[in-house]
């Protein structure tokens, strides 16, 4: 997490580590465990980045994580829902979402942005008002969801499986209102020329050309679909009918 600085579009990302390795007068590292406490309380941010472990089991912070989710509910971080004990990727996301510098520019604040890499659980886990699915409908509704990107596999050290990036900003530009897009980079990758355990692949610099301006273009393509907000709203009802016997 990090302050915006004077850095282009593509270098941010590199310049945000650089400061942080380099020891750089602003840089800051906090020790400990981010679920269970929150190391930067009242501070706001324009960009934020994370890779937060997958599948993560959260029963060690579950007693801090509820009584934070009941006392201060939307005041605190974990206000929309609680996803369940086996996963708590989602969790990450919400404290990055409460770290946004607000949008309001007749107060110079431009509000924030966030790029976070889930596996596939956070998108399909759980039914329509299970804690997975309420998260999900509030940043919807928010209208939150800029785009979710999904990459190829083998891209990571300790796994194979596929992943996404998630964009979720507090200031969509006025033709994102009400829309997410969708783009598909799982075949956008390169070999890698020596295997570093489960990781094959790499996305190279010319890929990310290419996925940062089918982003940027917002258009609909063979792999790039918008949709709107609505179309990801669903709900859950029992049908009942009368018991039938035959005599």
């Amino acid at each position: 997490m990090y302050k915006r600085q004077d850095w282009n579009k593509r270098a941010y990302a590199i310049a945000a580590s650089d400061m942080l390795i380099k020891g750089h007068k602003d840089s800051r590292i906090e020790y400990g465990n981010t679920l269970k406490e929150d190391r930067f309380p009242g501070e706001r941010f324009d960009y934020l980045l994370a890779n937060p472990p997958f599948g993560v089991n959260w029963e060690a912070e579950r007693k801090y994580i509820k009584h934070e989710n009941e006392k201060l509910g939307y005041d605190g971080r974990f206000g929309p829902g609680l996803p369940r004990v086996s996963d708590g990727a989602l969790l990450f996301l919400l404290h990055m979402i409460s770290k946004f510098e607000p949008y309001d520019p007749a107060k110079e604040k431009n509000g924030a942005r966030l790029g976070i890499v889930f596996n596939g659980s956070p998108l399909f886990t759980g039914g329509a008002g299970s804690g997975e699915s309420e998260i999900r409908r509030w940043i919807i509704e928010k209208d939150w969801l800029e785009a979710i990107v999904a990459l190829p596999e083998q891209m990571f050290y300790n796994t194979g499986i596929g992943t996404y990036v998630w964009i979720v900003t507090n200031r969509k530009g006025k033709h994102r209102k009400d829309k997410i897009q969708l783009v598909d980079a799982r075949e956008r990758w390169s070999p890698m020329r020596r295997s570093l355990g489960d990781k094959r692949r790499f996305i190279s610099d010319e890929d990310i050309a290419k996925i940062c301006k089918e982003h940027g273009a917002f258009k609909a393509t063979d792999t790039c679909k918008v949709f709107d907000n609505d179309d990801f709203g669903y709900r859950r009802i029992t049908v009942e009918r009368p018991l039938r016997l035959q005599f």
